[in-house]
């Protein structure tokens, strides 16, 4: 049985603060089995010429430094076959300006206590992982999605809740608490600035590749994750969903709202948070995604302190829209139940997997029916 589907054993529920200020929390344990993924997705092939009326148009090749996350070939030679990189970001509005999330390939956004929400960015090159900030602690969730990439999960915190479930996941975690490899420390500018210290952890990604080098950790992606983490469109094909126009999409998690607003020139949503463009510290780019993919799934409050229970792997009738090139698609959604390890899936109406354009995306879970589009 999954993390989320537990019951929660009766006890008192106590708030600790370890010295980085993230929160501890008292749990029961998960269960120690976790599931082997039963699904395989085949290796990208090259695209085939097709017929339009009587001429033959060749589509482009894949090439061998695709970006799994993203589809686009600009992995470097030595990330070829490699495992991506998840990292936990803080993303309440006093912590921002976030940086290092500009460079992300794929961004997850999920609640977390009293409807804030949170990041889990992912890098498909492990070699070129930027500095990030902030840095944040784990929520069962997260991990629960990033195995399905067979990421690295880089996060800054200790959870006592997930202690159990993170070990029968067999999680290659790294963790800024424990961590003696120099990856994590303190912002000294932003501490200079008046933040909060729980707004000032950051992650070296730098660092990372000689660290995963020095450590021994499994580096080559498992056979079954060699192919795309996504079905997509062609190299050369840009394409418009299934559906109505699509210029502008609020999501509204509760605490905080994200707005995404076409940019037609660029092809590209850009992001707001709280009605303000959400931009990164260091780059000064305003967060910008060629795919926005919003799963409606339930979510409830677990314990006294407010950590969510989420259904993080939807099924036949989770509702969704993918959102790209200006238009919007409302689709299903899933992985296989109860296993993490499974990739994500997005489905039509009639059942049938759809591709999706190739570049970045942004994955929200929320609430159903706080999703509004024009």
């Amino acid at each position: 049985m999954k993390y989320k589907k537990i019951l929660l054993a009766a006890g008192v529920m106590a708030m600790l603060f370890n010295v980085t200020g993230c929160k501890k929390e008292e749990a029961p344990k998960a269960d120690n089995t976790v599931k082997e993924k039963t699904e395989k997705q085949e290796e990208p092939e090259k695209e085939e010429s097709q017929t339009v009326e009587g001429a033959e148009v060749v589509q482009a090749e894949v090439p061998a430094n695709q970006n799994l996350l993203t589809g686009i070939g600009d992995l470097s030679e030595a990330a070829i076959g490699k495992r991506p990189v998840a990292v936990m970001v803080n993303n309440v509005q006093k912590a921002m300006p976030q940086y290092g999330v500009s460079q992300a390939d794929l961004i997850f956004e999920i609640p977390v206590e009293g409807d804030a929400t949170r990041f889990m960015a992912l890098y498909g090159d492990y070699t070129k992982v930027p500095q990030v900030c902030p840095i944040r602690s784990c929520r069962y969730y997260f991990p629960a999605l990033s195995q399905g990439f067979d990421a690295f999960y880089v996060n800054w915190g200790i959870d006592d809740t997930i202690a159990d479930y993170l070990e029968a996941l067999d999680l290659d975690q790294v963790e800024g608490i424990t961590n003696t490899g120099g990856l994590f420390g303190r912002d000294q500018e932003k501490l200079n600035q008046g933040y909060s210290l729980e707004h000032t952890g950051f992650f070296d990604g730098t660092k990372l590749a000689s660290y995963i080098e020095s450590k021994g950790l499994r580096t080559d992606l498992k056979e079954e994750k060699k192919g795309a983490a996504f079905l997509f469109n062609g190299m050369d094909e840009q394409l418009k969903p299934e559906g109505k126009d699509c210029t502008q999409v609020d999501i509204q998690f509760g605490a905080q709202s994200s707005t995404f607003t076409y940019d037609a020139e660029k092809k590209v949503y850009l992001k707001q948070i709280n009605g303000t463009p959400q931009t990164d510290g260091k780059t000064g780019e305003q967060l910008a995604f060629t795919n926005v993919l919003v799963l409606e799934t339930e979510i409830s409050v677990r314990d006294d302190i407010g950590h969510k229970k989420i259904d993080w792997d939807g099924g036949a009738n989770a509702k969704g829209y993918y959102i790209s090139n200006g238009g919007v698609q409302e689709i299903h959604w899933s992985k296989d139940e109860n296993n993490e390890e499974s990739y994500l899936r997005f489905y039509d109406l009639n059942g049938n997997e759809i591709k999706i354009n190739r570049g970045k995306s942004y994955i929200a879970l929320n609430y159903a029916n706080k999703t509004t589009m024009k």
